[in-house]
């Protein structure tokens, strides 16, 4: 090409700069949808999270229903705003109940705290520095409340600000319930949405990918959510056969710790607590149900965790695990998601490479026939 006729290179010049514009247009557009969605992005992936652990009972109760899509996801989504509530209204009221009864024998002075027993004295570390605020507790409560004044009082900011948090969950899950309603009466509408998107996004392999998504979400729910479920039930049970104080709440905190898989530890406080105030027997007898709650995730998890997937149960778990790590409780179930598909991925890829050496061998035979 001549200096004389230019023209082709420019209008490479001109056309790169053209794709370039649009595609940070379209990159700038990305971007203030966004930052519009932001607020309500949580909500919708809560949303599209339960709704698809959910929909296999949907479908039931459609079955139920004789085909009524509306009133079935009206009613699935009063069921599950029900499980949500209720639980939490019973709790909130015996909070609330413990609390003004205790703050009315506070003011009466009729709350008296029992002496220590006299073998705490003899634990290792922790055993003189609690025998000696339980005694001072036991005789005196005003002053063992004033020399723990500073740490009550950084203990009350922090509660309030775990009650906000907690709030502002609960008030999330309700809303994200609502949307998840919302996305089983259009459930036809949004598969054809979900699938098409995969199928751009991964090509022929996208359906695959999109049950695999579905079957995972399902999987977890059961497997990490389901056993922590049955985990804070056995050590409610545990807690009212013993009554403990506040027992509701202690299961509660417990079910969280579980899902976190950490329930063990919620334990370590009760039992101690149970050894130094019921007698021996007793607290044997609870320390062996507390071993088996806290156990009893082992033989669950790999009943449930995995089911329907097919993945390996580890990727699935390390996906749980590391997810929560990273993004916190959505993580539970992004992280499997993301790593089962990665997964997927890595096998397709590994199977085409094995399919390439064959070929690539057969040529250099064929090559060297021909020498």
């Amino acid at each position: 090409m001549t200096p004389d006729h230019p023209a082709p290179e420019k209008g490479y010049l001109n056309r790169a700069l053209e794709v370039s514009i649009h595609v940070c247009l379209f990159v700038l557009l990305a971007a203030v949808c966004l930052l519009i969605l932001r607020p309500f992005i949580a909500l919708a992936v809560w949303g599209l999270i339960i709704s698809i652990a959910g929909y296999p009972g949907y479908c039931k109760l459609q079955k139920l229903l004789g085909g009524r899509g509306g009133l079935a996801s009206v009613l699935f989504t009063v069921l599950l705003l029900a499980v949500l509530i209720v639980p939490i209204a019973l709790l909130a009221q015996t909070l609330i109940d413990n609390f003004q009864s205790l703050a009315a024998r506070l003011h009466n002075g009729a709350l008296t705290i029992p002496p220590p027993p006299p073998n705490i004295a003899t634990w290792p570390l922790l055993g003189k520095p609690l025998s000696d605020l339980w005694s001072l507790a036991s005789n005196n409560l005003s002053a063992a409340l004033q020399s723990l004044a500073p740490q009550l009082k950084a203990a009350a900011g922090g509660l309030l600000l775990a009650a906000a948090g907690v709030g502002a969950g609960v008030l999330q899950f309700f809303v994200s319930i609502v949307v998840a309603g919302f996305l089983l009466a259009n459930s036809s509408q949004c598969a054809r949405v979900s699938r098409g998107f995969a199928i751009n996004l991964f090509g022929n392999k996208g359906s695959e990918f999109e049950a695999l998504a579905g079957a995972t979400i399902r999987s977890v729910t059961t497997g990490i959510l389901g056993v922590a479920l049955i985990q804070s039930l056995l050590a409610g049970l545990g807690f009212l056969v013993i009554r403990l104080p506040g027992a509701g709440l202690w299961a509660v905190v417990f079910l969280v710790a579980a899902v976190l898989q950490v329930g063990g530890l919620v334990l370590i406080p009760v039992v101690v607590y149970v050894f130094a105030t019921t007698a021996t027997v007793k607290a044997v007898a609870f320390l062996i149900w507390c071993i088996v709650v806290a156990l009893i995730d082992n033989v669950l998890k790999p009943l449930l965790l995995g089911r329907g997937v097919p993945v390996p149960i580890v990727v699935v778990f390390l996906g749980a695990i590391g997810g929560f790590m990273a993004m916190g409780i959505i993580g539970l179930f992004v992280g499997p998601i993301v790593l089962s598909v990665g997964y997927k991925l890595f096998l397709a890829w590994l199977s085409l490479d094995s399919e390439q050496v064959p070929a690539l061998s057969q040529v250099h035979n064929s090559q060297d026939n021909s020498q």
